[in-house]
């Protein structure tokens, strides 16, 4: 054997046996222990003082949750209740149209209009009647509109004359109501907001 074949077999000696102390050396295998902290009895006392003055403030708060919730009935006590936005708008059309024979005033045309999201909770639908009559009798029929404990209002008007010696005018009067957000229909498609 050459002086040069000598020399590479102490190296790849020297190699094999560092590479086996790599190979075998035992790397990651130790468990770490992790103790929880132990508290002083003054910190524990400090966070039981502060759990007591959280829970003392549980009843102011639900106090105040059950005045808001009673505010809250107390405003949407107008809104329009049904189970199906169809109904909702039945039922507009219905308040209308008995607000406008209170008047005796004949609705010609009655159309349904869109039911639309109103913010994030409410919705509401609209309706439209096409009418004739006096004056004195669409400012009466206004003022039952704005009268009404629902929550309901003018949304359009529209008048144009019509017989002007007897102050009949022609009416488009459409009317909004609001409604559970629940009732509205789901916009799908490109045309959804």
């Amino acid at each position: 054997m050459s002086d040069r074949d000598r020399r590479a077999l102490a190296i790849l000696g020297v190699a094999l046996t560092l590479a086996a102390a790599i190979y075998f050396w035992p790397v990651g295998t130790a468990t770490e222990v992790v103790s929880a902290e132990i508290d002083s009895p003054e910190a524990a006392e400090l966070r039981l003082q502060k759990l007591r003055q959280v829970i003392a403030t549980i009843p102011a708060k639900r106090k105040l949750a059950e005045q808001v919730q009673a505010q809250l009935a107390a405003r949407e006590k107008g809104m329009i209740l049904a189970d199906t936005a169809a109904q909702a708008q039945a039922q507009l059309m219905q308040t209308v149209t008995r607000l406008a024979r209170n008047q005796q005033i004949d609705v010609a045309q009655r159309d349904l209009g869109v039911i639309q999201p109103l913010g994030k909770d409410y919705g509401s639908a609209a309706v439209a009647v096409s009418f004739a009559c006096q004056i004195e009798q669409l400012v009466n029929l206004l003022a039952d509109l704005a009268a009404q404990p629902d929550l309901i209002a003018t949304h359009e008007l529209q008048a144009r004359a019509g017989d002007a010696k007897k102050k009949i005018v022609a009416v488009r009067l459409t009317v909004t109501g609001i409604m559970p957000k629940k009732l509205v229909p789901e916009r799908k498609g490109p045309m959804a907001f």
